[in-house]
């Protein structure tokens, strides 16, 4: 039984994956049959741009041929080869811990439970035996750091009266006084929509995400290219050469270190690291989905109310013909079209955590939630012709989702009782609905034949509509029948059309 000193994140057991449990990073590239990584959205997102940063780290193949010619198993023994080499900087304790800053050791201790997302400190109302602080093990301790890199939460939290690089200013206010820190780099505002390829299993994932070289370049935002990691050459302050290097380079948006942390038995050493720009100046995490098309850059956010499937089509509006270089996705953009012909099935996976902000303090409040979804594409259509399907059928189930809403707010008014809550109620259910089935309107619209998925989504829309609008006396009656939506317009060339 190894001390804590020793715990090794090559070694020892700490990522979740799916239908497995923990395992460490060795096995990962050592067992092909693993499927996925578990944890909640944020945790999945940071791991995965972890495991990104050590393949990218491990080999950048020059092209899509050298690409193509590595395979998953060609990826994974470099990998290994690469993880035994550097083995030594991945103790999570010592003189060099891992992702972590000895010298911030002068900053305030926080409790892990004020830098962990879904748990409630302060004031904050208890609703979940989750939401309760626990005693971290290593393990957790380790993903915690992970996830800290790119996704700790703006506001107090963050002792900036530590400064490690000399006259460095990006830690102070107008005053001169110590900063509010920033939010991370991977959740900004309101919490980045991230999207990544998913194939079936990690080790392909891994391979269909890596960059190579050429891809790197054409990205071009990121001066320095690929980078190096940082746990290869750690910087020493927050402007220091290896700091501006992780600003300028691939490896600064897969572990940003935005964080300085410090473990301790209780708690960590907490400090705002280096400062990434954003995607207002052009930098994002390539995962990122941002629209430019616009006067100013606009970020696709993560919304609970909205689930990422709702938004494939902006994830997707690289497959049109006519794309007028709206929504971008690097991850996604720059990956699909050289993984198709290659493989019986792909996955999109979207996911991330939607926060509020008040007076520069981020939380996670009221309808704030993690979010994600995974659609499979059907991959021998996939294409302007399917997207073009796609994007006409989205377009027709927002339609839908205005004439629920309509429909349910006309029939509270006509009896002079609350509408607009019981309206956005009726219309979320019909979204809820709509996502059992929406695998099968992606298929349907690779098979140009809609029809019968269209009558599903109407009868989801009347069974929303009588789930709030009861019909039991004379007057409810009347006012179902006057307002119950009249689904011609989406049923037309249907045999329900009528109906």
């Amino acid at each position: 039984m190894h001390s804590e000193k020793y715990f090794n994140l090559v070694d020892e057991p700490w990522i979740p994956i799916v239908d497995v449990g923990m395992v460490g990073l060795k096995q990962i590239f050592m067992e092909p049959s693993y499927r996925a990584i578990g944890g909640n959205p944020v945790q999945k997102i940071a791991l995965t741009k972890l495991l990104l940063a050590i393949a990218q780290a491990s080999i950048t193949p020059k092209d899509d041929k050298e690409w193509q010619d590595l395979q998953p198993e060609g990826l994974a023994k470099k990998c290994l080869a690469y993880l035994q080499q550097w083995h030594s900087q991945f103790f999570l304790y010592g003189d060099a811990p891992f992702l972590q800053m000895p010298a911030i050791k002068p900053a305030f201790v926080q409790k892990f439970g004020a830098v962990l997302t879904e748990i409630s400190t302060g004031n904050t109302t208890v609703l979940t035996q989750s939401q309760v602080e626990k005693t971290l093990s290593d393990a957790d301790k380790a993903l915690l750091i992970v996830q800290l890199m790119g996704f700790g939460l703006g506001g107090k939290k963050t002792d900036n009266a530590i400064v490690l690089t000399k006259d460095y200013q990006g830690k102070c206010n107008d005053k001169a006084k110590p900063s509010t820190g920033k939010p991370g780099p991977s959740i900004g505002f309101l919490g980045f929509l991230h999207s990544f390829l998913q194939g079936s299993s990690l080790q392909e994932s891994l391979w269909l995400n890596l960059f190579t070289q050429q891809q790197i370049a054409d990205i071009g935002i990121y001066p320095a290219g690929l980078g190096i990691a940082p746990w290869q050459h750690m910087p020493i302050g927050e402007s220091c050469p290896s700091a501006e290097l992780l600003k300028s380079s691939l490896m600064g948006r897969l572990v940003p270190l935005s964080r300085f942390c410090l473990l301790t038995d209780h708690g960590l050493h907490y400090s705002e690291g280096i400062a990434h720009p954003g995607y207002k100046e052009g930098v994002v995490d390539p995962s990122i989905t941002v629209d430019r098309s616009g006067k100013e850059a606009k970020a696709l956010w993560t919304d609970p109310e909205k689930r990422p499937w709702r938004q494939l089509t902006a994830l997707l509006s690289f497959l049109a013909s006519n794309n007028n270089k709206g929504a971008d996705c690097y991850q996604l953009r720059l990956t699909t079209g050289r993984a198709i012909p290659l493989l019986k099935s792909l996955g999109i996976w979207s996911g991330g955590l939607r926060v509020s902000s008040n007076a520069g303090e981020q939380f996670v409040s009221g309808s704030d939630d993690f979010v994600e979804s995974l659609i499979h594409l059907p991959i021998e259509s996939l294409g302007d012709k399917w997207f073009s399907y796609f994007q006409s059928e989205m377009s027709e189930l927002d339609k839908l989702s205005k004439v629920i809403y309509g429909s349910t707010l006309s029939y509270f008014k006509s009896q002079n009782m609350e509408a607009k809550g019981q309206a956005a109620l009726a219309s979320n259910l019909f979204w809820q609905l709509c996502e059992r089935q929406f695998q099968t309107l992606v298929q349907a619209c690779a098979n140009a034949d809609t029809a019968t998925i269209r009558i599903t989504f109407g009868q989801f829309l009347h069974k929303s509509y009588d789930s709030h609008c009861a019909g039991e006396t004379a007057r409810q009656l009347d006012a179902w029948a006057k307002n119950r939506p009249n689904l011609g317009f989406y049923l037309k060339n249907t045999n329900q059309e009528k109906s």
